[in-house]
């Protein structure tokens, strides 16, 4: 309901400006939108803020060039838009700022899990154990919930209805991903050299 209120209180043609000021304004309400946001933006959100037929995309593709050389970017992933800083200044952040919860922290063996989970989703502890050939502890599973990479999928079918488990939204943010169709397959991670490193060798 607010903001539904806030809509009809914005005033999103801005006829009274000539067409550059219009379009630069767009642009700014869509970066103020994004930096504001913890969470990506979809598309139908970002087109709240500009005029009816303007062009959501032309009007990111416009703020990516203004942000060049920046120290932040926008990056499309998980179905929608986020700004971000850029990678390469994630040294001088961990020395000065505190990002608290932001890290990862991930040990190998905890990408391995979740790489599990995201190419055999939904699948329960027991599929789990069943690749890994072991119990996967309750703590790992708790502390990928915690950090909002896994949620609770749909019960299994099978006997006795136990919890399966999926990705999030945020373990698509976190791995840079626009959606689980972005993952590597099987090939692209051994070309890489990747699969062994990461224990994901176990996904068969």
């Amino acid at each position: 309901m607010a903001k539904d209120h806030a809509d009809q209180e914005l005033d999103r043609e801005l006829e009274d400006l000539p067409a550059d000021l219009r379009w630069r304004e767009w642009m700014r309400r869509i970066e103020a939108v994004l930096f504001a946001s913890a969470s990506p933006v979809p598309r139908e959100d970002l087109a709240r803020v500009v005029g009816q037929g303007a062009s959501v995309e032309l009007l990111i593709d416009d703020l990516i060039s203004d942000l060049e050389g920046r120290s932040f970017e926008l990056a499309k992933v998980a179905a929608g838009w986020m700004s971000r800083t850029r990678p390469v200044y994630a040294p001088a952040i961990r020395a000065a700022a505190d990002v608290g919860d932001q890290e990862l922290d991930l040990r190998e063996y905890d990408v391995a899990v979740l790489a599990a989970i995201a190419y055999h989703q939904p699948i329960t502890r027991d599929g789990l154990k069943d690749i890994f050939g072991k119990e996967i502890s309750r703590d790992l599973i708790g502390r990928l919930h915690a950090k909002s990479l896994i949620g609770t999928g749909p019960r299994s079918p099978r006997r006795g209805a136990p919890y399966t488990y999926v990705t999030t939204e945020q373990f698509l943010v976190a791995f840079d991903l626009e959606s689980l169709q972005d993952l590597p397959d099987r090939e692209q991670l051994d070309d890489a050299g990747l699969a062994a490193e990461r224990g994901i060798m176990v996904l068969g």
